[in-house]
């Protein structure tokens, strides 16, 4: 997982609330065994038409959203579903944070997983950055997580938090700037089960034939 510190960039609205993981990655597509590739389906069903062709009503497909790399979400965001493809699919479309209000939890936790920063903003700052995306005159905005802001280039200024939680959000905003998902943290702990291992009695390892 790559370190995040400040992600800068375009932001598109997804002005629908209670937008379930099977509208992020539709469930047909969960056959798939790779684990690239799926930014090609974010949406799918939204995005494109039923002969495949781009829907210019979704806002994916319209100009100036393109190469976005923050998301405004409305509330709920990610409910359905713990499908980890989601989050997959977001990330790899090229999106490094998403802004809301609210997140579904399995989500939530999978944003961490997979190195994308889940910005909590109170329901009416996140109005007020959609409004201004959908007219097009919010610009760049930039997720300072070092700092824990929101800021745009015409003035909006926000803390935020990654997690409710104050010890969470530490942790959480601690393995997202330094790029460890489950397995980095494990691995940090290696001398130490290299030591439990060694002393571990050798009739408690695993028969192997």
């Amino acid at each position: 997982m790559e370190p995040i510190k400040k992600v800068t960039g375009r932001a598109v609205p997804i002005d629908r609330q209670n937008v379930d993981t099977d509208s992020i990655v539709p469930a047909r597509f969960l056959k798939r065994i790779e684990r690239t590739g799926w930014g090609e389906v974010l949406f799918n069903d939204l995005r494109y038409t039923a002969d495949d062709k781009p829907d210019p009503s979704f806002v994916l497909n319209q100009p100036g959203y393109e190469n976005a790399k923050v998301m405004i979400v409305g509330r709920n965001f990610g409910t359905g579903s713990s499908r980890e493809h989601a989050v997959w699919a977001i990330a790899q479309y090229g999106i490094r944070a998403i802004i809301g209000s609210s997140f579904a939890d399995i989500f939530h936790k999978n944003c961490f997983e997979v190195g994308v920063v889940p910005v909590h903003l109170p329901e009416d700052k996140v109005q007020q950055l959609m409004r201004a995306a959908k007219e097009g005159s919010l610009g760049d905005v930039t997720v300072d997580l070092e700092k824990c802001e929101v800021t745009d280039g015409a003035g909006f200024r926000e803390k935020f938090v990654i997690h409710n939680d104050p010890e969470t959000h530490e942790f959480r905003r601690e393995t997202l700037l330094n790029g460890w998902d489950e397995i980095a943290l494990t691995l940090k702990e290696a001398d130490v089960i290299t030591a439990f291992e060694e002393k571990r009695p050798k009739y408690l390892d695993p028969i192997r034939g």
